[in-house]
This record gives C-alpha cells, structure tokens and sequence, in this order.
C-alpha cells in the first residue's frame, strides 16, 4: 500500500509463445522464468498482493508454487498471439472487482524483464505517486541512437527518420529513450480497451542491463549472461519460492 492506495502487482504470463515455446516458465539460471519477476514483487514495500494472469494450468501452478496467486484463468481468446495486454489487464481487474477485491493502483511486472529488481519497483511506484498518478512506463536509453536510422525507399535512396542533422559528435548526440517494457504503472479505474501502455506518459529509468526484455532465443542468453555477470538480483527469494 502507498499513501492508502491499495497496490496490485499483475504478472501476464500467457502459455503460447512462437519465439521461445514455454517461455514463462522456461529454466532461466535454473529456475522458472517467471520466478524472478514474482519475487521481485514480492519483496517490494507497496505491493499488496501478486497475481499471475494465465490461461496455462502449468503456468499457474509454477506461478503459486513461488508465491503468486492465481484466482482465475485467462480465457484462450485474450492469450493468443494477437492479443492485447491491456485486455488481459482489464480482465484481471474485473475479474477480481468480481471476486470482492479491488485495487487503487495496478503495476503490470512482465515476466521477460527477469532482471527487474525489487528497489526498481518501489521506486516507479514513488515517482508515479509524486506525478499525481499519471500512467508511467520504465524506459532505458536506446543503444542505437535514431539519427543515424534511415529508411531505404522504393529506389534504394536513404532517409533519415528523425529531421535533423546527423553531422555531429557522438557525445554530443542528444539522448534518446526507449520503453523497455519492464514496469507500467496505471491508476486502475483510468484503464480502458483504449488505453495503450506504451504512450503512459511518465518516464522511469532504468540501467540498461536491468531492462531487458526477453523476446526471443537470442535475448534469452543475453540475459543469461547478464545475470550471471551481475548476479542473481533475488537468490534467497526465488530459490525458496
């Protein structure tokens, strides 16, 4: 709870995925992917309660062996590959509306941001509250900075994306930022079909190695590394479920 908002942690976790089959609860560093993003939850200071939003048995039953609820599972028309998150949202908020619990404020924690810590969470939900509770999204500088993106036309003549000069020193670059995809905070009855995560518009930054989003294989071993090179960020938490 924050300022007597009642705050709930929302962990999507579909069981389809074409990129990594069983991704959620793939063996990441030798535990279930999801298991990281559930004890960083967990451990947060305003988070009243983690819930899991599934539409796999065997997702939920991982997710609760590490100490998630699961109150419900997802209908298969809301988990497909075509499927909206916001949907998803709603439909966890309606549905545990339904079930007599309700929440002020929900912090969607995607599960392919493994990295994620705890301290990150409260410290999005502080600045989301010292914004008067404007939506937020966590952001990371982008490795690849948009003036020197161009796109190749129909005769294979370059153009830039952004209109300005790229005759500059690197470091004088201004910066730029990307949504990572880690943590999005929403005041819960300020979520609409309508709503699109992505365009909340309070930033919160985080490292670039704490920020990544696992998409694919590739993404999967970077973070891998990453993990081991800065070590397990919740080791005593995840390891006991």
């Amino acid at each position: 709870m924050f300022n007597e908002a009642k705050v709930l942690a929302l962990i999507p976790a579909r069981g389809g995925s074409k990129g990594i089959p069983g991704k959620n609860i793939k063996e990441f560093n030798g535990r279930p992917l999801v298991a990281y993003t559930i004890a960083a939850a967990r451990r947060s200071k305003y988070i009243d309660d983690v819930v899991v939003s599934t539409d796999s048995k065997e997702i939920a039953s991982v997710s609760h062996k590490y100490g998630a609820e699961t109150p419900f599972l997802r209908p298969a028309d809301l988990a497909q590959d075509t499927s909206k998150t916001i949907d998803a949202v709603i439909h966890a908020r309606d549905t545990l509306k339904a079930l007599g619990r309700s929440y002020d404020v929900i912090v969607l924690l995607q599960p392919t941001s493994p990295l994620r810590r705890a301290d990150e969470i409260d410290g999005a939900i502080e600045t989301f509250f010292s914004h008067g509770r404007l939506g937020l999204a966590s952001v990371s500088e982008a490795s690849e900075n948009p003036i020197l993106t161009r796109r190749i036309d129909a005769y294979g003549v370059l153009h830039p994306v952004l209109p300005v000069s790229s005759t500059v020193r690197r470091q004088d670059m201004p910066r730029f930022w990307h949504v990572d995809g880690a943590i999005y905070i929403n005041c819960s009855s300020d979520l609409t079909c309508n709503t699109s995560l992505n365009d909340n518009p309070i930033a919160f930054i985080m490292p670039q190695l704490r920020a990544s989003d696992i998409d694919n294989l590739e993404d999967f071993l970077c973070a891998e590394e990453i993990l081991a090179e800065l070590g397990d960020p919740l080791p005593e938490e995840v390891s006991h479920g």
